[in-house]
């Protein structure tokens, strides 16, 4: 069954979308939902993320209430700086950030948490996944900004999906 339907939800989310949109209960508006409900994950199987499997779940509450904290403090942070600085004293640029996580999960939640904190956005991943390109909004020093991203978000990271 697994084979036929690698993901029952997206069917059945599928199913019940083709026919609204359709809004009909037809023979043919059945079969055709039925056909895309089991076509499209089957299809797209091969596009969806590798399977999570989260091993240190203290880490992972700890590192949420981390990350919360650390967006609160800097949407503070960009907005004092937008209020009080002249655009020509804001220091903005790209950094380069060597990583040692691999695990395309625990990327994917960096880029989130990257994504998600004002002042920050992700620019890029390396091909071969060890090199993180960000731009940053107002930086002082390279090496403690890519030194704090190391400490308080990769390496609980790994703890949470590579340990």
């Amino acid at each position: 069954m697994k084979r036929l339907m690698p993901s029952p939800p997206l069917s059945f989310a599928l199913f019940v979308i083709w026919l609204l949109l359709n809004q009909s209960l037809e023979a043919a508006t059945l079969l055709s939902a039925a056909v895309l409900a089991i076509a499209v994950p089957l299809i797209t199987k091969g596009l969806r993320p590798a399977r999570v499997r989260m091993r240190r779940p203290g880490v992972a509450l700890r590192l949420s209430f981390l990350v919360t904290f650390d967006m609160l403090k800097s949407a503070y942070d960009v907005a004092r700086l937008l209020l009080t600085r002249r655009t020509a004293d804001i220091s903005a640029r790209f950094v380069q950030i060597p990583l040692d996580m691999r695990d395309p999960n625990g990327l994917a939640v960096l880029a989130m948490i990257m994504c998600l904190t004002p002042g920050t956005a992700w620019g890029e991943v390396s091909f071969d996944r060890t090199t993180l390109l960000i731009h940053v909004f107002d930086l002082e020093d390279d090496a403690a900004f890519i030194a704090m991203i190391k400490t308080r978000y990769e390496r609980p990271l790994m703890e949470i999906f590579e340990s």
